[in-house]
């Protein structure tokens, strides 16, 4: 089955037509995208566009073959013309399966937002599944696994999410995000979030084989991110595993009592992360890690070092010469070990605290000289090291 993304961009495209925030200026040329359409065959085409007679041109295809035009979710906006010869456009009631001249099969799958989701069927066997600019589905049957989803990754990830948990995408689905719009800036970081999903960006114009093999992204399985204060590294982290059907939110914070402001930045965190991953408050990492499981968030090793320095009695300069800097080796050294050995999905966050003012009293700078090491020693067992400054990720590894 030959797919065609004539574009794949949001509703209103990228740029939006007046818009003057930064992602929208820079997405010009390659990073310009039309509102997506899709033509499959060249005998169908998923949703109406204006310019899409043009934009099949300009890909080499014609839509002088196309014997059902349907779409996905409501076109505000002036109605858009129809290009001479193409059948009307129309929905598909949710469940409803259609057979096409050409031997596809489509059938519509329904959503929970505005919209339709179609499956899409090849004469051979090969299955496409396309879903509406926000929306995720509703059910799935159970037993069907896709060659390839056009999906909005960005804007729903959950969604993406759903299909995993269903067996509906597995380890060789081809995840294309499609309805992309001007949330995260155009190029490399776009391809970076996607990547970190299993999911890749297309050029509008593209055209894909759908059922041919071709290497999908491959998701890291052990990431630590690290960032200052406020710079953005705990909603990176979550932002990883947004696609995940299971989550474990380890959190090492514990409780404060009579401390309201601790309370609300707790609250705020949990909040933000979906509703299926589940929360484990705990320091004791490294059974985590040695049990099968889902994937684990782990935020942050700071609280696990000051919890760990709390139990050797690290903070004095007394204990520490007389044994506390070797019981906290140990204690960093089992958690490295578990760490290399884990078969977990695995993401950390911690601090980056040797780049501001030197610690005025000896155990704070104990505390910044061991999380620089504990930091090293993690960050070398990971595939991938990321360093968060002002909301922005650098790649420092991976």
């Amino acid at each position: 089955m030959e797919l065609t993304l004539l574009g794949t961009g949001a509703p209103e495209g990228l740029p939006r037509p007046d818009c003057p925030c930064a992602r929208c200026a820079v997405s010009l040329g390659p990073y310009a995208r039309a509102a997506t359409a899709l033509l499959v065959d060249g005998a169908l085409l998923l949703d109406l566009t204006p310019g899409a007679a043009l934009a099949a041109a300009r890909s080499g295809h014609s839509l002088a073959g196309v014997r059902q035009v349907l779409l996905t979710h409501p076109h505000d906006g002036p109605a858009v013309e129809l290009p001479p010869g193409l059948p009307t456009a129309g929905r598909v009631p949710d469940g409803r399966e259609l057979t096409l001249i050409s031997g596809h099969r489509v059938r519509a799958v329904s959503m929970d937002a505005p919209g339709t989701g179609y499956e899409v069927t090849s004469p051979d066997g090969d299955r496409l599944l396309y879903l509406p600019p926000g929306g995720a589905p509703a059910g799935l049957p159970e037993g069907i696994a896709y060659d390839t989803v056009c999906a909005d990754v960005v804007g729903r990830p959950d969604a993406l999410a759903r299909l995993r948990a269903s067996g509906a995408v597995g380890p060789a689905t081809d995840v294309v995000a499609v309805h992309v719009d001007h949330d995260v800036p155009p190029g490399a970081e776009l391809d970076r979030r996607l990547a970190a999903a299993g999911a890749r960006a297309v050029p509008d114009g593209t055209t894909l084989t759908v059922g041919a093999y071709r290497i999908v992204p491959e998701v890291p399985r052990r990431t630590l991110v690290t960032g200052g204060a406020r710079s953005g590294k705990s909603l990176e982290a979550e932002r990883r595993l947004e696609s995940f059907p299971e989550v474990v939110y380890v959190a090492t914070s514990g409780t404060r009592e009579g401390d309201p402001e601790w309370a609300e930045r707790i609250g705020a965190h949990r909040e933000r992360r979906p509703g299926s991953w589940r929360t484990v408050e705990t320091t004791d990492l490294v059974p985590l890690l040695g049990e099968e499981g889902p994937a684990l968030l782990i935020d942050c090793l700071a609280l696990w070092l000051t919890d760990a320095m709390d139990r050797v009695g690290a903070w004095e300069d007394e204990q520490w010469e007389s044994g506390g800097r070797e019981a906290l080796r140990e204690r960093m050294a089992e958690l490295v070990a578990a760490v290399r050995e884990t078969r977990r999905t695995v993401v950390a966050v911690t601090n980056e605290v040797g780049a501001g003012v030197v610690p005025a009293t000896s155990s704070g700078r104990r505390f910044r000289d061991e999380l620089g090491r504990l930091n090293a020693a993690f960050g070398d067992e990971c595939e991938q090291v990321l360093l968060v400054t002002a909301g922005q990720s650098l790649i420092l590894r991976g």
